[in-house]
């Protein structure tokens, strides 16, 4: 098991742990009733994989292309007439998203506890900044970290190894806090010591590279990480 005591920074992907993606649903079942929860569901699923698509086809392009062509496929797929105004409305949503509502008070206490915080995400830079902005958390922040550097998504291990770099610590000083168990598995199998926040009590991916520690909600961190 890692050592938790010697973890000085954490690193936080943001779609699915800080935000809610689903917050769109309730525009989307505005804009197309009884079909708000069938489109978000199907965007999110073409969201990513088009990021794993694209990087194993060697033909980045960044976050927000990647969401607008999710959200295009996805009204397609569910018979949904999706005109511009549409789009731009459900697109826009993204730079708004509601933060779940243990992330504000998980990371005010983390950062008085003295932990150096980052985001680490397929967002593109504009997209992360203003939602973090919007959020009231930028401020909290020591670095919002975007694979547009890299040109690849998550799980590529350098995308994960950008986190210490910029936080300026060791990998082993570094932890990767996801809801996503897909995105521990690639951060564990890079050398981070992660922290899966199941939310939803939900399985495990079976990838060999199970979480370090799993927590339901971001506020269980501090006591974790002061408690070894």
């Amino acid at each position: 098991m890692a050592d938790l005591k010697q973890i000085k920074g954490l690193a936080f992907d943001a779609y699915g742990t800080l935000f809610d993606v689903h917050s769109v649903m309730a525009l989307g079942e505005r804009l197309f009733p009884g079909q708000g929860a069938a489109l978000s569901n199907a965007w999110r699923l073409k969201q990513l994989q088009y990021t794993w698509l694209r990087s194993l086809m060697a033909r980045y392009a960044d976050f927000w292309k990647v969401t607008e062509d999710g959200l295009v496929c996805a009204a397609r797929s569910v018979g949904l007439e999706l005109d511009s105004a549409k789009r731009k409305q459900l697109m826009d949503a993204y730079l708004s998203l509601e933060m779940f509502s243990d992330v504000l008070p998980g990371l005010k206490e983390l950062s008085a506890g003295g932990y150096k915080l980052a985001i680490l995400s397929n967002g593109a830079p504009r997209m992360l900044q203003e939602v973090a902005r919007n959020a009231g958390i930028d401020r909290l922040l020591t670095h919002i970290i975007s694979v547009d550097e890299m040109k690849i998504y998550k799980p590529s291990p350098g995308v994960y190894q950008m986190g210490s770099k910029r936080l300026g610590i060791a990998p082993e000083a570094t932890g990767f806090v996801s809801s996503n168990s897909w995105d521990i598995a690639g951060a564990c199998s890079s050398g981070l010591t992660t922290f899966w926040i199941n939310r939803g009590n939900q399985p495990q991916d079976e990838l060999g590279f199970p979480a370090h520690r799993t927590v339901s909600k971001l506020t269980d961190l501090l006591p974790l990480l002061k408690s070894t």
